[in-house]
């Protein structure tokens, strides 16, 4: 029988309904119609009821699961990305493979964000969304427009089951046609790669970055402003160094040697990247203080300020601690650093991580460094001031930061890291070291913040940096150093070496 009921050729439809099939006896199957001992009473059936079988869930929803709660976390909660992710994998149980599915889930709706809500709405008939229905559409459309490995019936069928999860029963209709229609209409929806310098608002949205941003990347970088734009690293493996107090390079690459880790050495005299590292942080040696997490950058900014034994070392916004530990060590334990933050609890960071590597020549301290200690003026040998930034040049491993900055706040942070400045050097002896850092790549918080401040302090010059940093990187100092990640391979730190003059 076809579709519309009329007999093939040569046969002849049966008395009835159109397409019903006359041969089967009408009533009760005979299961039903068994014997049971008793008649049936009130209509009911005697037979055994059929049971209802639930609808199957579709493969991978524990990865979908996991990313979406990390969605939900950052845009509905206004938690940190990289925050979120860590405590979902920790409790996720999930294999490597599926957590590394989780990362990529996540981050890359995250990054992609302005982009995926620009086509989702080019399909949607309303844009005021239930913002959970909207962070499941982002997800779908994150693999439906991004990823090459993951089928679009999967993408679908995954979103509409995150409905049914979140009680959205009667949204489901509505997730997979938006859905369906993203499929069947993204080859006219997606955007070129170079939209051309006149429609700068599509290029900012190709990149997922607001308008504001994309003009100041396109203003200080040029051509490589689609670089800076996602200020992506080549190569993303941990970097880890080892506790120098306790382990020399041989014996923390006996100790690497041990691990089911690939590792190698990394373009510092102290740093090994590593891959297959699950839960890091829970590893034994780890715990016990023999190595910590340290990106090449950050471990450059403590190599530029070359602490000597005994130095007396404030650093100004030290948490979590990281930097603080490394210039420790490179002290041998003697000398004195000061690590402040304005925060307690972030205080207790830096004293957790003094704890673990077994160093008592940090002293952690609850201070406001925009708040003036005269008894501490040309007390130090040096200065760290890690300034509050925009947070432009980790991107790539905080995607979130595009979503919560905004040109108000740039505006806000540089008049922040000025105060900062003009207030901590005072504590510089005269011979001795200022140095000054952001993890940003905008030139109004780093070469032109240092500029302004010389022409302020004539007492203060930019020094070079000293050798123990590679050659490879010093070769493109200017006022400073601004590290680029598609050019060194590192986050897009910046810093800069200055000296108090002598006599001065």
């Amino acid at each position: 029988m076809n579709n519309s009921g009329k007999p093939p050729a040569g046969k002849k439809a049966a008395p009835g309904r159109p397409g019903m099939n006359r041969q089967k006896p009408y009533g009760r199957p005979a299961a039903d119609r068994q014997r049971t001992g008793r008649p049936p009473q009130n209509g009911q059936r005697t037979g055994r009821p059929q049971e209802k079988k639930a609808p199957a869930i579709p493969e991978g929803m524990e990865s979908r699961r996991a990313a979406l709660r990390v969605l939900r976390e950052v845009t509905e909660e206004g938690k940190y990305a990289s925050l979120s992710l860590d405590a979902n994998l920790r409790k996720s149980g999930l294999s490597e493979q599926d957590r590394r599915l989780v990362t990529r889930l996540a981050y890359d709706t995250l990054d992609r964000m302005i982009y995926l809500d620009y086509i989702l709405d080019q399909v949607m008939a309303r844009k005021d969304t239930d913002i959970r229905l909207k962070n499941i559409l982002r997800l779908g459309a994150c693999q439906i427009l991004l990823e090459d490995r993951i089928p679009e019936s999967a993408a679908t069928n995954t979103s509409v089951q995150l409905c049914t999860e979140l009680g959205m029963e009667g949204l489901k209709g509505v997730c997979n046609g938006i859905l369906r229609n993203l499929i069947r209409r993204k080859d006219e929806l997606v955007i070129a790669e170079d939209p051309g310098d006149e429609q700068e608002e599509l290029q900012a949205v190709y990149y997922s970055l607001p308008l504001w941003l994309w003009r100041r990347l396109k203003a200080d970088y040029g051509e490589d402003a689609p670089k800076a734009a996602t200020c992506r690293e080549e190569d993303t493996r941990i970097t880890v160094r080892p506790n120098l107090n306790r382990l020399d390079g041989e014996a923390f690459e006996a100790l690497l040697a041990k691990k089911v880790w690939k590792s190698r050495r990394g373009s510092l005299p102290y740093s090994w990247q590593i891959q297959g590292a699950m839960d890091i942080a829970e590893d034994s040696d780890f715990r016990k203080g023999m190595f910590s997490i340290q990106t090449e950058g950050s471990m450059m900014i403590c190599m530029a300020l070359e602490p000597r034994r005994g130095d007396k070392i404030l650093d100004c916004c030290a948490a979590p601690g990281g930097k603080s530990c490394f210039l420790a060590e490179m002290m041998d334990g003697t000398g004195r650093i000061q690590a402040w933050d304005v925060h307690e609890h972030r205080v207790d960071l830096i004293a957790a991580q003094a704890r673990r590597l077994s160093l008592d020549n940090i002293r952690p301290m609850v201070r406001d460094a925009t708040k003036r200690r005269e008894d501490l003026d040309g007390t130090m040998d040096a200065v760290l001031l890690d300034a509050p930034c925009s947070g432009i040049g980790v991107v790539a491993g905080k995607p979130d930061i595009k979503l919560r900055m905004t040109a108000k706040k740039v505006e806000e942070i540089t008049e922040l890291q000025t105060k900062l400045l003009d207030t901590v050097c005072a504590y510089v002896r005269p011979g001795g070291t200022l140095l000054y850092s952001t993890c940003s790549v905008l030139k109004e918080e780093n070469e032109r913040q240092v500029t302004s401040f010389l022409e302020k302090h004539p007492d203060f010059e930019c020094v070079p940096l000293p050798e123990c940093i590679p050659e490879r990187f010093r070769r493109y100092e200017g006022t400073g150093l601004q590290l680029l990640p598609w050019r060194d391979g590192t986050e897009g730190f910046y810093f800069c070496r200055m000296k108090r003059k002598a006599g001065v």
